[in-house]
């Protein structure tokens, strides 16, 4: 395996277009109002530039392979289990439907840490995307590699608890309930192949998880909405979140906010008040 400083510095372009059919599937899996023109709500940018690896390349995961190979972005690692860990985004001008999209992706860090459950890797990406060559999005990515659970480790996340998720302590909560058409539907507006999101039996049986898991970045556009409520359409300046726990298709999320425009704290929680997204975030003055 080549050393991880080989990495460091790689780049990858990719270009799209903010088209009006991928406008309508994304409003439409979302339940909000089509329009066929004028500014896309923030978010969509992680359904742009998204990866194009032909199927015969894909892991066993369903995960483009990252095997070395000419034309691979990302390090080989090891360990065979993948994870959005979290992102810290900045947003500049909005992406225009219509706009033509070019996003530039660099390999920042990779480091190795011994966690509580073994040897992780964590690889920091750096994004840049800019529409119609305004700046449009700055993202540092991470993504955390791990091992296999061992045998005998209980399905995550645990079942849900007696207790419930206290309403009181924020200042706006929404209750909302991903269901698999859902995620089935992001993993198409993403090509996200990963099977975690889909494959119940690899879910349970490989991935050691309760059920399928609700993607990362779909979370954290959920989120999104609830903070454009708060601070209106297009006008979050900032936007960090890092995930903490999974969330299961068809069971509750608890989406909640709270602060002031300047530094508004939001999370997504399951019914009995585990804690799967933690963000911080800030609005355009």
């Amino acid at each position: 395996m080549t050393d991880a400083q080989d990495w460091i510095g790689r780049e990858e372009r990719q270009t799209d277009r903010m088209g009006v059919p991928l406008a309508h599937r994304w409003l439409a899996t979302l339940d909000l109002t089509p329009r066929g023109e004028g500014p896309m709500p923030q978010g969509i940018h992680w359904c742009l530039c998204v990866p194009e690896t032909p199927t015969a390349r894909l892991g066993p995961d369903g995960h483009p392979a990252a095997d070395g190979s000419p034309g691979s972005f990302l390090r080989p690692v090891a360990a065979p289990r993948r994870m959005w860990a979290g992102s810290s985004l900045t947003f500049h001008n909005p992406i225009q439907i219509g706009a033509r999209i070019e996003r530039i992706s660099r390999i920042e860090s990779i480091e190795e840490k011994e966690g509580s459950s073994g040897k992780l890797t964590f690889v920091t990406l750096a994004h840049e995307t800019r529409s119609d060559n305004a700046p449009a999005v700055s993202e540092k990515q991470t993504l955390v590699y791990r091992d296999a659970p061992p045998p005998g480790t209980p399905p995550a996340p645990p079942p849900l608890g007696d207790t419930r998720f206290n309403d009181s302590e924020w200042d706006a909560v929404e209750r909302f309930v991903p269901n698999l058409p859902l995620l089935f539907r992001y993993s198409a507006l993403t090509f996200n192949t990963h099977r975690i999101h889909y494959d119940a039996d690899y879910v349970r049986e490989v991935e050691n998880y309760r059920g399928p898991v609700v993607h990362g970045p779909l979370t954290a556009t959920l989120l999104l909405r609830l903070a454009a409520r708060a601070c209106g359409e297009n006008r979050l300046a900032r936007f960090s979140f890092r995930g903490l726990s999974p969330a299961v298709a068809d069971e509750e999320l608890v989406l909640a906010l709270r602060g002031p425009r300047d530094a508004l704290e939001l999370g997504a929680f399951a019914a009995d008040g585990r804690q799967v997204m933690k963000v911080d975030a800030a609005c355009h003055s």
